[in-house]
């Protein structure tokens, strides 16, 4: 089997990934990628999903793989999604760690107030936007987790322009609900029961519409920042698994 992993906005893929590709063995050709955004010290200036997707298809390709299974967490199932719309002839399943973003079209209103917010936390200064912007992901009297002791490590100063960058790419996206409906190959979905319900939950039931094989799983004590890949690597990997044996079988 041969993977794709996609990683958030914060943490480098590999440190994001590393217990899961152990606990998903030596069954799985697992790579993770780290997204293009972060390729060099700044963001590109015509950054966009379109990169971010051609930047996942070069590396399948620099594998040889025509097709494979990718999963995406946070931006990266942001990533995911675009993927497979706009490429469902390369994957054989598609796996979704609570995406930051699924398109514009068809958001409930609760969903629609909580992007909102982001759009306001983007123009805080880079002291205040990190805050602010792991809080707005957690359900309501959710703490975040508190910043590491000492210096932030070095990669920190990338985050708060690459926040800006690939918040301001979803706004410039257009990822239409048919094209998602169009995606007929297996999808998975896991959500937090800790974290925000009103982005979250509220995404994961407008995609259980859209997508014709949906199966989504909720991780009860979970939350965007204490997500499955990386507190439940093991019970993550068995759904991994039967998912991808599943659409391999298909």
């Amino acid at each position: 089997m041969r993977a794709i992993l996609l990683p958030g906005i914060v943490l480098p893929v590999g440190r994001a990934y590393e217990r899961l590709v152990a606990a998903l063995g030596n069954e799985v050709d697992a790579r993770p990628k780290e997204l293009e955004v972060y390729r060099d010290a700044e963001p590109p200036p015509a950054y966009s999903l379109a990169l971010e997707v051609t930047g996942v298809l070069r590396e399948a390709d620099a594998a040889g793989w025509e097709r494979f299974h990718v999963v995406g967490y946070s931006g990266g199932g942001a990533v995911a999604a675009a993927l497979a719309a706009a490429h469902p002839e390369r994957l054989l399943s598609l796996g979704l760690l609570e995406p930051a973003w699924t398109g514009p079209e068809g958001l409930s209103a609760e969903e629609r107030a909580a992007r909102a917010a982001f759009e306001r936390i983007e123009r805080l200064p880079p002291d205040e936007l990190m805050p602010a912007f792991a809080r707005a992901q957690l359900a309501p009297g959710v703490e975040p987790p508190p910043p590491p002791e000492g210096r932030p490590p070095a990669w920190m100063a990338s985050r708060p322009a690459g926040i800006r960058a690939i918040t301001g790419a979803f706004r410039a996206a257009d990822l239409p609900p048919e094209a998602l409906r169009r995606f007929d190959r297996p999808v998975y979905h896991a959500l937090g029961g800790r974290s925000n319900p009103d982005l979250y939950a509220e995404q994961a039931a407008r995609l259980a519409r859209l997508f014709p094989d949906f199966t989504a799983e909720v991780f009860a004590e979970r939350h965007h920042f204490d997500p499955p890949h990386r507190a439940e690597p093991e019970r993550l990997a068995a759904s991994l698994l039967a998912l991808w044996r599943r659409a391999e079988s298909a």
